[in-house]
């Protein structure tokens, strides 16, 4: 009886401790969410406090960055890491009526030219305190402009997209509700719209008269599709500009469009070299590296070699064209910094600091490497 009384009480001990650790626990976690607003999230004033800062710099080193010192950002980002505290996008948006995002449309995710935009634009929008929207329209107008609509359904703050061939409708949505936009990777003095870019038509003219100062004047080129890229229309144009003053033009059956593909590069270049050896170009333009990479591999295969037996140039100067046998004569556009003149300007008309998007051009440089060289006599 009295070790059944000792085990009833032993129990009674157990169950009230369990209890009492069990209220504790509760307690202190009730107390913490109580801390915390309820939901036992951090809060912004325990980011300022592990910063040492106060909770309106924590809110501008995350909506107004550049209002902030670099140290004084970093100092809170780390806290702010530590504690695992993300801002709330949505309350942020509904508290200041800005997102922080803006959007970059580019034609297709398969060339690191525009790769190479998108990280220059991406390193300073990032600086800025803004998060960077991409949309991919595959070269199809009616596509960009639905991820146009769709990042303005977002709330972008600031748009750039690629070349001038987009559907009205993209541009008047823009200014209608006075949207910050810009059109890279082309370059107009009577363009409507600000451009951060290269002139496409007087790149390749510069090209064309190349290859005529070496005395070419039997003339071909492979070029990818020009439908719904006005990019490719003004470099045919700039090819055609400086053949015409040499009083040359480029027969129908020696301009090939097609894919922008090394595959495409070859089958052209088979295609030219198939007719007799008095009626095939000396000199070939295509229109960017990867088509002329597929051209010369084809050579390789048959036997041929430039500059001996042809002349032929690219565009982009991919990494691989400098180091590619031979090495290709090209031209290089320096892509990252279109990105970031695009991001600097978007930045600068949103936060105030001047009224509209200033228009810069990019000069493309001309590197005259061992692919073209004088036709053979």
């Amino acid at each position: 009886m009295a070790s059944d009384r000792i085990l009833r009480l032993w129990h009674y001990d157990g169950e009230a401790l369990n209890k009492r650790q069990s209220t504790d626990v509760t307690g202190t976690v009730a107390a913490a969410k109580r801390a915390r607003g309820g939901n036992g999230r951090v809060k912004l004033d325990e980011v300022a406090k592990r910063a040492n800062v106060s909770t309106a710099t924590v809110s501008r080193v995350f909506n107004e960055p550049e209002k902030v010192s670099e140290e004084v950002r970093q100092r809170v980002k780390e806290a702010a890491r530590a504690l695992n505290w993300i801002p709330n996008a949505a309350g942020r948006a509904l508290a200041s009526r800005r997102t922080h995002i803006a959007g970059a449309i580019i034609p297709t995710l398969d060339n690191e030219i525009f790769a190479h935009q998108v990280s220059g634009m991406q390193s300073v929008l990032s600086d800025g305190g803004f998060t960077l929207f991409l949309g991919c329209s595959n070269y199809d107008p009616d596509e960009g402009l639905r991820q146009a609509d769709a990042m303005l359904a977002r709330g972008v703050e600031a748009l750039a997209v690629v070349g001038e061939n987009h559907p009205p409708e993209l541009f008047e949505s823009l200014d209608a509700r006075q949207i910050p936009y810009v059109v890279t990777y082309s370059y107009s003095k009577t363009s409507p719209h600000p451009c951060i870019g290269f002139d496409n038509r007087a790149a390749f003219s510069r090209i064309t008269e190349h290859l005529l100062s070496l005395g070419h004047r039997r003339f071909a080129a492979i070029f990818q599709p020009e439908i719904s890229n006005d990019r490719v229309r003004e470099r045919l144009g700039g090819v055609s500009d400086a053949l015409a003053s040499a009083g040359i033009r480029i027969a129908a059956k020696d301009l090939l469009i097609g894919p922008s593909t090394l595959e495409f590069g070859a089958a052209s270049f088979a295609q030219l070299m198939a007719q007799g050896t008095k009626a095939r170009p000396t000199a070939i333009i295509c229109g960017n590296d990867n088509i002329a990479l597929g051209a010369l591999m084809a050579a390789r295969e048959l036997g041929l070699d430039a500059p001996r037996d042809f002349s032929i140039t690219g565009f982009d100067d991919l990494a691989i064209s400098s180091r590619f046998s031979p090495r290709l004569t090209t031209m290089k556009v320096d892509n990252q910094q279109i990105g970031i003149l695009a991001a600097s300007e978007l930045l600068a008309v949103i936060a105030g600091r001047q009224a509209q998007i200033q228009s810069k051009e990019i000069v493309p440089v001309l590197h005259i490497r061992e692919s073209t060289g004088a036709p053979a006599k």
